[in-house]
């Protein structure tokens, strides 16, 4: 009886500890971070948008739907009143054109704000440390339910 009780305490350690360690797994994954951050070779670009809406540090920058870097900083130009964002792409991604857009997308209809860039056709690449001047800012919710609400109230 007591060896059988010994077995059985240890499965039950072991599953939690598996619990345990499957719940770090996900609370990193949620986060955005990973262990290859650190080891990753990485370039730096940089966007200005009008809105960026809940952009957030850390965020994914993805081309066709595939996370190819992400959003490093977040600062207001002073001059132009618009927020620029900086971004470190992966070192093998180095086909970014400079005519690529780039455009703030929102992952589902409450989902978090990602960085979409659309690769253009200019014989010229971007280097570290280049700008994509084409963008397209984040989509409001707000702003357009205020739309739609002074269009119904018109009619």
């Amino acid at each position: 009886l007591n060896m059988q009780q010994h077995k059985l305490e240890l499965a039950v350690g072991f599953f939690i500890l598996l619990g345990i360690v499957a719940l770090a797994f996900l609370a990193l994954q949620v986060s955005g971070l990973s262990f290859q951050d650190a080891r990753r070779q990485t370039y730096k670009i940089t966007a200005e948008f009008n809105n960026v809406a809940g952009l957030k540090e850390r965020a994914k920058v993805s081309i066709a739907g595939v996370t190819v870097g992400q959003v490093t900083a977040i600062r207001l130009d002073p001059l132009s009143a618009r927020a620029v964002v900086e971004m470190a792409i992966d070192q093998q991604v180095d086909y970014l054109t400079t005519d690529s857009i780039a455009g703030i997308k929102t992952s589902g209809v409450l989902g978090e704000q990602y960085v979409s860039i659309s690769v253009g056709g200019a014989p010229d690449v971007l280097e570290d440390g280049g700008k994509i001047t084409d963008t397209q800012s984040a989509v409001v919710l707000e702003d357009l339910i205020g739309k739609f609400m002074t269009t119904m109230g018109g009619k």
